[in-house]
């Protein structure tokens, strides 16, 4: 029976280890930007007035899309590291991409609905 053709690109251990603490500490500095991000988000929102509430909202909206979206390609990554072969990988990068095209889909048609509901409040009469 023939090889399998993707053996010979085994990762060596060491290597394993080092991408495995790269994606740790890239994702500790995600976690700190992110939690900066949303403190600067939460001061914007303390001195917005009522016509920007839309808008603070999509921007909201957006940095927890974000945020899921990122912590979603990290878990992503740290499965990858861990195939012990292709077909894994493959398996894994299908289900990654399907899960992500209906969470992308999601999130487009939320911030859609958000937009549309900022427009018809922007065209109410004052009263």
């Amino acid at each position: 029976m023939a090889k399998d053709p993707f053996e010979q690109f085994a990762v060596p251990n060491e290597m394993r280890a080092f991408a495995e603490q790269s994606v740790a500490q890239a994702r500790k500095a995600f976690d700190g930007f992110i939690q900066a991000a949303n403190q600067a988000m939460g001061q914007l929102q303390g001195r917005a007035q009522a016509a920007q509430s839309g808008a603070s909202e999509i921007a909201h909206k957006s940095m927890t899309y974000a945020e899921q979206n990122v912590a979603t390609t990290f878990d992503f990554a740290q499965k990858i590291m861990h195939a012990k072969d292709a077909s894994e990988v493959m398996g894994l990068q299908s289900e990654y991409l399907s899960r992500q095209i209906q969470a992308l889909s999601s999130q487009v048609q939320e911030l859609g609905q958000s937009a549309a509901k900022i427009v018809v409040d922007a065209a109410k009469p004052k009263t």
